[in-house]
């Protein structure tokens, strides 16, 4: 199986040299990330193919399922290898329908850091994404209480590093005022880019930036011009896709996810395109059109 470059990132703050290719675990679980997969056993197999990749740097949270793609990490994946970090978040529980709904309070977080170590079979998380309320996009609300909740949870020793999700630039300099961030995870990708002075200003810190829904999410992304360059290359649009976020900063992350080893494979072979400056502009232009 061809192995990932290693291309590493370390935020600053952090001791975690993260392979800028990750995986997330959000696929692994039922339609509309609710129950389990149709097929566990091929769930387990993505995860064990990932990491022989070259993979180092899982994202999951214990509110995909739920429970479910931690439980899923859990048997595949443990004892864990000494350089695998599991990244998750806290700040959703769903709902029996399913609902995403908002999970912020001092003992709900608590409770959640509580249920991914459970689940995940950890001592300690590295990563704990705190996921700000706002289902479609940040709602820009003061994290100041979640925040106190999670520094007494690093307090304790059950947390080493934070890090913040689904938020605005006022929300980070908030966060940033009382704690050392490591990351970043909003929604971002080619055609969705309002965060484009927040990556930059992020990479200025050394605070890595992981976009989610890298691919378009549950709309995956379609332009004539990727499928153009795309065919230049020889590659697939997605490929195309992941490559231009590699290349947009230094500080990116990107985890896509899949339920099938092909695809994990497929998406993996991103990580050694390289796009040449007529593709670059291209993909550029097609972005910045109405």
């Amino acid at each position: 199986m061809t192995h990932l470059t290693d291309d590493r990132f370390t935020p600053a703050h952090c001791d975690i040299a993260f392979n800028r290719f990750g995986y997330g675990a959000m696929q692994l679980a039922g339609p509309h990330v609710f129950g389990p997969p149709k097929d566990r056993a091929a769930a387990i197999a993505v995860l064990r193919a990932a990491v022989e990749l070259g993979i180092n740097h899982l994202d999951t949270a214990d509110f995909y399922g739920p429970h479910v793609t931690n439980q899923i990490i859990r048997e595949a994946l443990h004892p864990y290898r000494d350089d695998l970090t599991i990244v998750t978040k806290i700040g959703f529980l769903r709902g029996a329908d399913g609902a995403w709904n908002v999970a912020a309070e001092p003992q709900q977080l608590r409770d959640a850091v509580h249920a991914n170590l459970r689940h995940l079979g950890l001592a300690v998380l590295d990563v704990v994404n705190l996921r700000a309320p706002g289902v479609n996009g940040p709602d820009g609300s003061s994290l100041a209480q979640s925040l106190d909740t999670l520094l007494r949870l690093k307090q304790e020793g059950l947390v080493r590093h934070i890090g913040l999700s689904n938020v605005t630039a006022t929300q980070v300099a908030e966060a940033q005022a009382v704690t050392p961030i490591v990351c970043v995870q909003n929604h971002y990708n080619l055609v969705h880019r309002a965060d484009d002075a927040l990556i930059d200003s992020l990479a200025a810190q050394g605070i890595a930036y992981v976009p989610f829904f890298p691919l378009g999410g549950f709309t995956p992304l379609q332009t004539d011009t990727l499928t153009q360059v795309a065919v230049a290359l020889e590659a697939t649009p997605m490929q195309v896709a992941l490559a231009w976020l590699l290349q947009r900063a230094p500080n990116m992350l990107v985890i896509p996810g899949t339920s099938s080893v092909a695809h994990l494979r497929e998406n993996a072979a991103a990580a050694s395109l390289r796009l040449d400056a007529q593709s670059l502009a291209l993909l550029e232009g097609a972005a910045a059109a109405p």
